[in-house]
């Protein structure tokens, strides 16, 4: 039987509770980019501070989850699982699935805060905004080990 650590828990509740700061910090950059665009409103100072928090939020989540990716048991020994119970093990998932989705997500949202930050006008920098920051939100909802999910599923709370 594998044992958990204070460390390993920690991380985990901290990774689980941060999860809902990247959405909602997602949510919100999506939309106000997509409200920002068809309104034509100028790109203030308040929405530059919303990219880069979500930005950061969102590479605070990666280096949490890579931090109980290097201690998970999950990840390390697998685990047994019950035939059928999934699609892919949870092993499996956790391993490759989960981990290069979200990194892959945290960087598309990187390079997208990245050139909204650096482009010419107000619509470009919403348009940039809206359109990777959205791929992101996207690629971090279907990698989520939902309740409901068939590949692996974990609670909405830890």
């Amino acid at each position: 039987m594998v044992t958990h650590t204070p460390m390993y828990q920690t991380l985990l509740i901290l990774h689980s509770i941060n999860r809902w700061l990247v959405l909602a910090s997602l949510f919100y950059a999506t939309w106000m980019a997509w409200t920002g665009l068809r309104s034509g409103k100028s790109f203030s100072g308040r929405n530059n501070a919303i990219r880069h928090i979500t930005a950061t939020i969102s590479h605070i989540q990666l280096l949490l989850g890579l931090s109980l990716y290097m201690i998970s048991p999950v990840v390390k020994f697998g685990g047994a699982e019950a035939p059928g119970a999934t699609l892919v093990s949870e092993h499996v998932f956790f391993q490759l699935i989960h981990t290069a989705l979200m990194a892959v997500a945290v960087v598309i949202i990187t390079i997208g805060s990245a050139k909204a930050k650096r482009a010419a006008s107000d619509g470009q920098k919403f348009r940039i905004m809206l359109i990777w920051f959205a791929i992101g939100l996207l690629i971090i909802l279907a990698a989520i080990p939902w309740p409901f999910s068939p590949l692996a599923n974990r609670p909405y709370f830890r």
